[in-house]
């Protein structure tokens, strides 16, 4: 009897849990089956709500890393101006006035930074004519954290702007070599005050700014191809020292008097920053972190490479020997030659471009040899000190070439030198 009543127990549990089934899936299938409109729509809402928020998501981070980017950029930029340039033209001039020459370029920093935000920003950037922008940018007004899509669409207007402001510091301070231990501070600020308003910030509306001359892709008329400065800084601060070394001439007491370089490692220190701080330049150019970056990044380092094995190789095969201050300026020639195609050319391109400034400009400081009599001490020339075992020769080999630089008889190169 126990035994019936137990299996009656099993069959009673598996019919409830069968029952029980059945109920459940009865349930489902009508849930199925019954009309879906409004479920679908909530599908579809919650699906592009979804999406969208996975698109803003993406925007974000490409923002953000184009942002930081932009601001490491910036930050490599300034370090090309102090102590970069600082160091580089502050070994060069002679001992007395080194303090002075850096500081012209540590003045830089922060007069061109105030005159940028109080009015040279507008008149580069600003909206105006084809030739100089407006005032509506004056004191930074609408210079904001929102991108300005005609400049860079993924990093705020005001890293733009602070980008932008390292290119305006850099290249007046590019200019103080042609006058250096040959202007007093003061004109050189008010000198450099009114270039940055009346020189720089035409040209830089001129190539960069909406509606400029030069800019084609923003309503422009002619186009020009210049990703990184090389007519805006280089071309123009480059004009400028000649024009100004002319017109002050030879430093007192040149040539009787020797006139050395005070420190050839000071030199070497500065253009290795310059170096660094060049991919900020050019890389930073493509005012992303993409791959344009990329190549202009890799460009740079390439033409830079290939300008200072250029300059000492052709150093060598003339004189039998390499010269630090040979193979830093080649380095230098080699940057601002590759600057404006950085982000145009390919690798190999960059080399050949490096290569080729490195030995042009080498046999150009050479057209001003013949022009100078080498006397013992005379001209600006000194005995070589040559390192024992060694076919490396920190100073004196390239004399020349700091001559024309630094003793203001820049007219040589013009007048068949």
């Amino acid at each position: 009897m126990i035994r019936r009543f137990d299996r009656i127990g099993v069959l009673v549990r598996v019919a409830v849990l069968v029952m029980s089934l059945w109920v459940t899936g009865s349930a489902a299938w009508a849930q199925t089956t019954a009309p879906t409109g409004g479920t679908e729509t909530d599908r579809l809402a919650a699906l592009e709500k979804s999406s969208a928020e996975q698109a803003a998501a993406i925007a974000a981070a490409q923002s953000a890393g184009d942002n930081s980017w932009m601001l490491v950029s910036s930050a490599l930029v300034l370090l090309m101006s102090g102590p970069g340039l600082a160091l580089f033209y502050g070994g060069l001039v002679r001992r007395k006035n080194v303090l002075g020459t850096m500081m012209q370029t540590f003045a830089m920093m922060a007069v061109i930074t105030v005159l940028w935000a109080l009015v040279t920003y507008s008149l580069a950037f600003g909206e105006g004519s084809a030739f100089i922008g407006g005032l509506h940018n004056v004191f930074l007004r609408g210079v904001g954290l929102a991108p300005d899509p005609k400049y860079a669409a993924t990093i705020p207007l005001q890293t733009f702007m602070v980008f932008q402001l390292m290119f305006a510091i850099i290249t007046p301070a590019l200019i103080t070599g042609a006058f250096a231990e040959r202007m007093k501070f003061s004109a050189m600020l008010a000198f450099m005050v009114l270039w940055a308003m009346f020189v720089y910030s035409p040209m830089a509306h001129m190539v960069w700014g909406k509606g400029g001359l030069l800019n084609a892709s923003l309503g422009g008329r002619f186009p020009c191809l210049d990703f990184a400065g090389g007519t805006v800084v280089h071309i123009t601060s480059g004009v400028s020292a000649l024009v100004t070394a002319l017109y002050l001439g030879k430093r007192l007491d040149y040539p009787r008097e020797p006139m050395p370089p005070h420190s050839v490692v000071l030199s070497f220190i500065g253009a290795c920053l310059l170096w660094v701080g060049w991919f900020g330049f050019n890389a930073g150019s493509a005012l992303s972190a993409g791959t344009l970056a990329t190549s202009a990044f890799i460009a740079t380092h390439f033409g830079a490479a290939a300008a200072a094995i250029g300059w000492s190789a052709a150093e060598w095969i003339r004189g039998g020997r390499v010269t630090a201050l040979g193979a830093i300026s080649g380095a230098v020639a080699g940057l601002v030659a590759i600057t404006p195609a950085s982000g145009f050319v390919t690798p190999m391109s960059a080399l050949w471009i490096g290569l080729i400034a490195g030995v042009f400009c080498y046999f150009m400081c050479l057209c001003h040899q013949r022009h100078q009599p080498h006397s013992g001490g005379g001209k600006g020339h000194w005995p070589a000190r040559r390192q024992q075992g060694s076919d490396i020769e920190p100073v004196g080999c390239h004399s020349d070439c700091v001559d024309v630089i630094y003793s203001g008889n820049a007219g040589d190169l013009i007048r068949g030198g």
